[in-house]
């Protein structure tokens, strides 16, 4: 996809992408090194996936914006590419699906707080043990705290604007009961 066609997909809709430039190559890389991509946009984190080994029949790519939808349609003719709301993500799984991780390039930090909370707290829920809820952002703050999850983070300076890439994991309930919840100032006074 060239930047021409990032473009006028960022022109039809610029709240629905998260930056005004595309992901860099270092940025999917890294994504998908954490490895279902809740938003798509231009595919280059779906092509760093089945660059390390995920076969497109195992991918669910959601995308909002219909311009996006068609471009990653004819780019990944194997992947099934759904065009519809991230935020409503398990309407489009398969019943017997089997979710091993969601990357979500959705612009969190344009949405309020609880519809954040709740996508996240959902997607790891659709998971078994293990799974990881990964989110490409921007913003130097995660996009809700990590209360019983674990929260890790990857900033990535060789993309531009330097992207970060916040892992959320499940915590079994036995290890809730010892866990001081840490708040999200913690990971802007960490770097």
């Amino acid at each position: 996809m060239s930047y021409g066609d990032f473009l006028r997909g960022f022109l039809k809709d610029p709240r629905g992408v998260s930056a005004p430039t595309p992901s860099s190559p270092a940025l999917a890389a890294a994504m998908a090194e954490k490895v279902d991509p809740l938003r798509a946009g231009t595919g280059v984190v779906t092509e760093a996936l089945l660059a390390r080994g995920i076969s497109a029949e195992r991918l669910l790519v959601i995308e909002y914006g219909a311009y996006f939808v068609d471009l990653l349609r004819k780019r990944f003719p194997e992947a099934a590419v759904v065009q519809g709301d991230a935020f409503a993500f398990e309407r489009y799984l398969p019943p017997d699906a089997h979710v091993s991780a969601v990357v979500s390039g959705v612009p969190l930090l344009n949405f309020p707080l609880w519809r954040r909370k709740t996508l996240i707290e959902r997607a790891l829920a659709a998971q078994d043990s293990g799974g990881r809820f990964i989110q490409l952002s921007y913003g130097w703050n995660p996009p809700i705290a990590p209360g019983r999850k674990e929260l890790s983070r990857t900033v990535v300076w060789r993309n531009f604007p330097p992207a970060h890439i916040w892992t959320y994991r499940a915590l079994p309930q036995e290890a809730w009961a010892t866990r001081e919840t840490p708040n999200a100032e913690a990971f802007s006074r960490a770097s």
